[in-house]
C-alpha cells in the first residue's frame, strides 16, 4: 500500500473484515440535512475519495429550493450523483449543466474552477425534491496544476448490471469487467447498488482500498449488521460479499488506489502543500475575477460566497 489513510491506528477499532466504521456527521444548511461521512476523525479518504456528503432527503415548497453561490476548488475532482430531484451546474468553464438522477456530472478543478449548484426556475415552479450524494476525489500531484474541465454523462452511458437481485450503475472507474466512461486520474471505482432482500453483492477485489455507504435498508458483512447512515471501509485484500436485509438495501460502493501522502483541507480547496492552499486563499480573496486565478461562472456573476473568515 502505497499511504495507509487510516487515521490514529494506536488506536483502532476491531471489526473483523472492517477496518473503519464511520458515523456521518448531520448538519443542517438552511432546512437542508446533509451527514458527511469523509473526512473523518480516523480515516481522511478511501482511496482517492477525501469528501463524501449524503445530501437529504428534502421536500421543496412551490418556489423553494436551494441555492449554492458561486465558490472555488482546486485539487479534486466533484462527483455530483442524485437519486431524487435535479441540479442546475454553472462553472466559471462555461458549463451550464442539468443534472438528473442515474446521471454524473464530473468537475475537475485541477488549478481552480468556479461553480455554481441551483434548484432552477422550472423545478421551482412545482413542489419538488432533492437526495444524492456529492463526493470530492483528490487528484495526483500530476494533475493538481492542471486545467479545469468538465464531463456530463447520462444514465444510458454509465455500465448497468443486473442478476442475482442487484443492479448496479458504475459511475466512476472500473470495477465487476466494467468501465465508466469518465475519465480518471488513478484506479478508481464508484457504484450506485440497488439489492433486492438478501441479495449479495462481492466487492471488488482488484482495488486497494474499498468502502460502502449505507443510503437506504440494512447490510450485514461477516455475521455483523450496519443500517442506512453508516460508512465501512475494509481491510485491503479480503474478499467481501455484502448481504442486503430484509427490506433490501441502496448503497454507493467506493474506492481505489491511495494516493502518496495525505491531503491539506481548508474551507474548498484540497492540496499536497500547504502553500498551494494559501496561493489559492489569496486569489479568490483578491476578486479580480477579470485577470485573477479565479473567474465567476457566465450567468451567474452577481454573487460568489467569500472566504470564510473564521478559517485560518
Amino acid at each position: 500500500m502505497s499511504w495507509n489513510p487510516t487515521q490514529n491506528p494506536e488506536n483502532p477499532q476491531d471489526l473483523g473484515a472492517i477496518e473503519t466504521l464511520i458515523i456521518p456527521r448531520a448538519r443542517d444548511i438552511g432546512g437542508f440535512e446533509v451527514r458527511r461521512a469523509l473526512p473523518a476523525p480516523r480515516r481522511q479518504m478511501v482511496g482517492p475519495f477525501i469528501f463524501f456528503d449524503h445530501m437529504g432527503p428534502a421536500e421543496f415548497l412551490t418556489g423553494g429550493g436551494i441555492d449554492v453561490r458561486p465558490h472555488p476548488h482546486i485539487g479534486l475532482a466533484t462527483v455530483t450523483y442524485l437519486y431524487r430531484g435535479e441540479f442546475q451546474h454553472r462553472d466559471s468553464l462555461g458549463t451550464n449543466q442539468m443534472i438528473y438522477p442515474g446521471e454524473v456530472n464530473w468537475m475537475i478543478a485541477g488549478n481552480g474552477v468556479t461553480h455554481s449548484e441551483r434548484t432552477s426556475a422550472e423545478m421551482r415552479r412545482r413542489p419538488g425534491a432533492l437526495h444524492g450524494i456529492q463526493t470530492w476525489v483528490a487528484l495526483p500531484e500530476s494533475a493538481e496544476d492542471g486545467n479545469a474541465a468538465f464531463e456530463h454523462h447520462g444514465r444510458e452511458a454509465l455500465p448497468m448490471l443486473s442478476e442475482g437481485g442487484k443492479q448496479v450503475r458504475l459511475i466512476l472507474g472500473s470495477a465487476w469487467g466494467e468501465t465508466a466512461p469518465v475519465k480518471t486520474f488513478t484506479d478508481t471505482f464508484y457504484a450506485d447498488a440497488v439489492l433486492e432482500p438478501y441479495a449479495q453483492l462481492p466487492l471488488p477485489d482488484n482495488h486497494e482500498d474499498r468502502g460502502v455507504y449505507v443510503t437506504e435498508g440494512q447490510i450485514t458483512v461477516a455475521d455483523q449488521t450496519f443500517d442506512a447512515g453508516r460508512m465501512m471501509v475494509f481491510r485491503p485484500g479480503d474478499a467481501i460479499s455484502l448481504t442486503a436485509g430484509p427490506m433490501g438495501a441502496r448503497l454507493m460502493v467506493l474506492g481505489g488506489e491511495t494516493l502518496n501522502g495525505p491531503r491539506y483541507i481548508s474551507w474548498n480547496f484540497v492540496a499536497s502543500s500547504r502553500e498551494r492552499i494559501e496561493a489559492a486563499k489569496e486569489a479568490w480573496r483578491q476578486g479580480d475575477w477579470a485577470h485573477g486565478r479565479f473567474q465567476l461562472p457566465p450567468g451567474d456573476d452577481a454573487e460568489f460566497i467569500p472566504w470564510p473568515e473564521n478559517l485560518r
